[in-house]
């Protein structure tokens, strides 16, 4: 895949949808393309280390061994833990191969010391994943 479509798949991101061209830039050479095969890409209940946007394959999310929901191409994990530091809310398990743009903690920070712009869109994209954890709730009662 190449750096331009990268970018667009980072753009797609609520955390991102407000960076420039410059900055997305900037981001891209801060991650890696990972692939993850059987068993847990994240187990609940440790330390987060990254985020992870899925650009091939699927993946089951799992909160205290229940089946959640499952994740494709564009979408994303592990924005809470990149940001915060504390244990992670779920499991994830992948379903076949699975191909992600990870991006570390340690990578992550210095971003936003480069870029503080980049805090009011997280807070937006937090906003953004409270709201629709909200939705699936009120659609499952």
């Amino acid at each position: 895949m190449s750096d331009d479509a990268m970018m667009e798949r980072l753009r797609a991101v609520p955390l991102f949808a407000g960076l420039k061209d410059k900055q997305l830039k900037d981001l891209l050479g801060r991650t890696r393309v990972v692939e993850h095969s059987a068993g847990e890409i994240v187990e609940e209940g440790t330390k987060g280390v990254g985020f992870h946007l899925i650009l091939d394959g699927t993946v089951t999310v799992l909160q205290h061994g229940e089946v959640r929901r499952t994740l494709g191409p564009g979408d994303y994990f592990g924005e809470i833990s990149l940001i915060d530091g504390k244990p992670r809310s779920a499991s994830i398990r992948p379903e076949g191969t699975v191909t992600t743009l990870s991006l570390t903690a340690w990578n992550f920070q210095p971003l936003l010391e480069k870029h503080p712009q980049l805090n009011h869109a997280l807070v937006l994209g937090l906003c953004a994943h409270v709201r629709e954890a909200e939705a699936r709730a009120e659609q499952a009662r």
